[in-house]
């Protein structure tokens, strides 16, 4: 799944396990840019943001670097970056069945607070910014198809899916940004989230930007033949997204080469021949692992990947990219593996969420009833 239970540590504490990241213009206010995460994957009615971690929106300005072929991303420098901090307040048990209620408190790169309670979808309020945390429908639609073709080696997608997510619920997170207020003159950011131990010393729990990098592309390792008995997945949380260590780099280099190029191999024919050093030529970008969005173009729903399709086609990108809350990335993530966008587009058989999400804030649709939810 997109990026839920995505390494041990997230299968052993859902507090911490982000789902999914979203980064797009408001539809409705194109001024304002709206960052969105999920975590905590089939979140119970009762579920709450745990007061031992944080979470985090980072986002630094990014250009496209055009001299070599294909092109690449330059991430500003830490001094650009502007982080948004979200911490919990232990929460209040009600008596009887009466959900339990949190408060919460965003801190913003200038140093302020916007505090806000749990589940209210008004939400929190401050100069240029909106913030909401709540219980919330998962937007993101996943059918088991794709875990039957890397088990088997052929591709096992269907006309018709089954949402394995299907009423499931989590613990989703919007701040909403007015761009004058907030961000440079850009027009181009890197978003990428992170959830964090409190304390003195965070430690970095999770991060994600690209979504299904981890599960998708990095968790098997049956045709990795240099580390098939690791799980990378929770060394590469811990990795700064802006800045990887050299430590395992050569270990997610040999993971995602024998992953991409699995899938490049599907049809029957390669779309991307390994260079002379035996590198997929998606390895590279996948390691930038970051969204990133065009906040000068208006939104559009389906914009995933375009801003990175056009740097590998050497042409200029048309849309805002980012990702927007009811977009079928899956179906994009497929064709562009497995084709490279030089056959027909993969499709799993699905294309839409349990319920959609809204074009106003808080974005997020409210939370399915418990009845709903196919929890297995």
């Amino acid at each position: 799944m997109s990026d839920h239970f995505s390494g041990p540590r997230g299968l052993l504490d859902p507090a911490c396990d982000i789902c999914d990241v979203f980064a797009f213009p408001s539809p409705g206010r194109p001024e304002h840019l709206v960052l969105a995460m999920t975590i905590f994957p089939l979140a119970g009615p009762t579920a709450v943001f745990s007061d031992a971690v944080q979470v985090r929106f980072r986002s630094r300005p990014v250009t496209i670097e055009r001299s070599e072929s294909p092109g690449r991303f330059l991430v500003g420098a830490d001094s650009e970056e502007i982080t948004f901090d979200l911490t919990f307040d232990e929460p209040v048990w009600q008596s009887g069945n009466n959900p339990p209620t949190q408060v919460g408190r965003c801190t913003t790169p200038a140093g302020g607070t916007v505090s806000f309670t749990v589940g209210d979808r008004n939400g929190g309020h401050g100069p240029g910014i909106n913030v909401f945390a709540g219980l919330a429908s998962d937007p993101f639609i996943f059918d088991e198809s794709v875990i039957e073709t890397i088990r088997t080696g052929r591709m096992a997608f269907k006309d018709v899916g089954v949402n394995a997510l299907l009423g499931a619920n989590v613990l989703g997170v919007v701040v909403e940004l007015e761009r004058a207020h907030w961000l440079g003159a850009g027009p181009l950011f890197a978003v990428v989230t992170e959830t964090l131990s409190v304390g003195k010393k965070p430690v970095r729990l999770e991060r994600v930007g690209r979504p299904e990098v981890k599960n998708i592309s990095m968790q098997s390792n049956a045709y990795d033949t240099v580390n098939r008995d690791i799980d990378l997945r929770d060394l590469y949380n811990e990795e700064d997204a802006f800045a990887i260590a050299n430590n395992y780099i050569g270990a997610y280099r040999a993971r995602l080469n024998a992953n991409l190029s699995f899938f490049d191999g599907l049809d029957g024919k390669v779309d991307w021949p390994i260079d002379q050093n035996g590198n997929h030529p998606l390895t590279d970008l996948w390691l930038e692992d970051f969204l990133v969005v065009d906040v000068s173009k208006p939104f559009v729903e389906n914009g995933y990947f375009e801003i990175e399709q056009a740097m590998l086609d050497g042409l200029e990108h048309q849309t805002c990219g980012g990702r927007s809350l009811n977009e079928d990335f899956l179906d994009t993530l497929y064709t562009l593996m497995i084709n490279g966008g030089n056959g027909p587009r993969i499709r799993d058989g699905l294309d839409h969420a349990t319920v959609p999400a809204a074009n106003v804030f808080p974005y997020l649709a409210p939370p399915n009833p418990p009845q709903q939810q196919r929890l297995r």
